[in-house]
């Protein structure tokens, strides 16, 4: 039996919530997009944002649609810790998994839900593509599969997500809080963390 990544007890990094749609919280359900969705687009925090929760935020876009937006902190690890644990947490017992994974603070809106963003060649219960080469799981099964390399060759755990209201993220944009570039994914999983920001940043501006 596998479950909606969702946590027993919340970590310890939980933040505030704020509200979104509920129209986010389920993969399966149709998306009606836009024709200029930002899904599998970066958000780059503007230097001068002023929500210390976005600070040197880069965020992956999942879904950009009529009701709102949806997206994944990429770049703010929080701690490390057994994945054994973690499945524990989620409420799947006698694993036999080894190793450790790094945990990400995905966003302020509901900071119990995890969703493992990873690479192409894996698909399993709950899996959406955000882009041709970058997928989003939140279903407990690509836990214990990347326990037992059978898993993504790359992957990343967060818990919680950034959400907007319809035509939030669109005014916000307008307004220059957020700059966009392409999600690349060797930036995505790849890259030094500390230097993230800088480096999506750097890229955002020679794309333009």
């Amino acid at each position: 039996m596998t479950h909606v990544l969702g946590l027993v007890t919340s970590p310890d990094f939980v933040l505030t919530a704020i509200v979104v749609p509920e129209t986010f919280l389920t993969a399966a359900q149709p998306q009606i997009l836009i024709d200029d969705s930002l899904a599998g687009q970066l958000l780059i925090a503007s230097p001068t944002i002023r929500d210390p929760r976005f600070d040197h935020a880069v965020i992956l876009v999942v879904r950009h649609n009529h009701d709102g937006a949806m997206g994944i902190v990429v770049n703010m690890p929080t701690d490390e810790r057994p994945l054994a644990n973690i499945l524990e947490m989620v409420g799947e017992k006698d694993t036999n998994v080894t190793g450790k994974v790094q945990l990400f603070a995905g966003g302020p809106v509901q900071p119990e839900l995890g969703f493992v963003i990873h690479s192409s060649g894996y698909r399993g219960p709950g899996t959406i593509d955000v882009n041709e080469r970058v997928l989003m799981t939140s279903n407990s099964r690509i836990l214990r599969d990347i326990g037992n390399n059978k898993g993504p060759q790359k992957s990343l755990l967060a818990f919680g997500y950034a959400g907007w209201a319809a035509h939030q993220l669109d005014d916000e944009l307008r307004r220059r809080v957020w700059f966009t570039t392409p999600a690349d994914v060797n930036l995505i999983f790849d890259e030094n963390r500390e230097k993230f920001w800088e480096s999506a940043y750097a890229r955002r501006a020679r794309d333009l």
